[in-house]
C-alpha cells in the first residue's frame, strides 16, 4: 500500500512540473531558464521511471517473525517429598527402630539418600516385637557408634522393589550403607525374600512403601551383623527324647487286687485241712487206749 501512494505522489508531482515548464517556455523567457526548465523536467522524468522500474522489481515483503518464543518441553515431575518420620510413625508400630534412627543420627543420613540423590534408598524395618523378643545379644551394651551401625545395616543405598531381589540375589554379599563388611544375603523362594546376616535369618513380610524413591518393607527380626557380634554360635543340639514311663498293659492293678482274696481262701483251706488231720489222729489214738484197757481187764 506504501509502494502504491509513492507511485501516485511523483507521477502527480511531475505532471504538475511539466505543465508548469510549458507555461513558462510559452510566455516567452529566456534562453537559459528554458534550458534549466527542459533540464527539470527531464531530470523528473527519468527519476520518475527509475522508481517505476524499482517499483515493479521489488520483491514482496517477507512474512513478519513471530515473535512469541516456541515453548520448551516441560521438564519431568520431580518425585514427591517423603517424609520417612511420617510414614514409620504411621506405619508402624517401628517405635523403637524410630527412636533409635532419632538418637543415632541415622534419619537424617536415611532422608538425605532418599530426597538428595538419584538412586533413593530401601529401608528394612523390624517391628517392636522384634526387638522385644531379642535375648542375645543383648543391645544394651552397643556403644553410640554400634547403634549407628546397626541402624545404617538396615538400609541400602538404592531404589529396590520386590521384584528387584531376584536378580539381586546373584550378586550375594550385598553391601549396606553401613559399610564394607556389613553385608547381606538375598534369596528368593517363590516370591519369598529371605535375608541373612550371618546372625539373624529372617524374610520381608510385608512391603510398608514402595514408590521411587523409597523403598520401606517390614520383617520379622533385627538384622544383627557380623561385623558387630562376631560369629553366630552353632545351633543348640536337640534334646534326648525322654523314655517312656506308660505302664505296661498286660500287668493291670487290678490283677494284683483280685489275686489277693483267691491266696487268703486257699491258705483258710489248708488250714481247715490241716484241723481236720489232726482230729481224725488223735480219735484213733483214743479208740486204741480204749481197747487195750479192755483186753487187761
Amino acid at each position: 500500500m506504501f509502494l502504491v501512494c509513492n507511485v501516485v505522489l511523483w507521477v502527480s508531482l511531475c505532471f504538475f512540473l511539466a505543465a508548469l515548464a510549458v507555461i513558462w517556455i510559452w510566455k516567452g523567457k529566456t534562453r537559459t531558464m528554458k534550458i534549466s526548465m527542459i533540464f527539470l523536467v527531464t531530470s523528473l522524468l527519468v527519476l520518475w521511471s527509475c522508481s517505476s522500474t524499482n517499483a515493479k522489481t521489488v520483491s514482496p515483503p517477507a512474512p513478519a517473525l513471530s515473535l512469541t518464543p516456541t515453548p520448551a518441553p516441560a521438564p519431568a515431575p520431580a518425585p514427591d517429598y517423603v517424609n520417612l518420620t511420617d510414614l514409620l510413625t504411621l506405619a508402624g508400630p517401628f517405635h523403637t527402630f524410630l527412636n533409635l534412627l532419632d538418637s543415632t543420627g541415622v534419619m537424617k543420613t536415611f532422608q538425605d539418600q532418599a530426597n538428595n540423590t538419584e538412586q533413593g534408598i530401601t529401608i528394612f524395618v523390624p517391628q517392636d516385637t522384634a526387638f522385644s523378643s531379642l535375648k542375645k545379644p543383648s543391645l544394651s551394651n552397643l556403644t553410640q557408634d554400634q547403634k549407628k551401625s546397626l541402624c545404617l545395616f538396615h538400609g541400602l543405598s538404592k531404589y529396590y522393589t520386590l521384584s528387584d531381589f531376584n536378580k539381586l540375589s546373584s550378586s550375594n554379599p550385598v553391601t549396606t550403607m553401613a559399610g564394607g563388611q556389613y553385608t547381606l544375603n538375598f534369596t528368593d523362594v517363590s516370591g519369598t525374600v529371605l535375608l541373612g546376616s550371618g546372625w539373624t535369618n529372617t524374610k520381608v513380610s510385608s512391603s510398608v512403601h514402595s514408590t521411587n524413591p523409597v523403598s520401606v518393607f517390614q520383617v520379622d527380626r533385627v538384622l544383627l551383623p557380623e561385623a558387630i557380634f562376631g560369629v553366630a554360635p552353632p545351633p543348640a543340639p536337640a534334646p534326648a527324647p525322654t523314655p517312656d514311663t506308660t505302664p505296661a498293659a498286660d500287668t493291670p492293678k487290678s490283677s494284683t487286687t483280685k489275686a489277693s482274696p483267691k491266696s487268703s481262701s486257699s491258705t483258710s483251706s489248708s488250714s481247715s485241712s490241716h484241723r481236720i488231720i489232726n482230729w481224725g489222729v488223735l480219735h484213733c489214738l483214743v479208740l486204741a487206749m480204749s481197747g487195750g484197757f479192755i483186753l487187761f481187764f
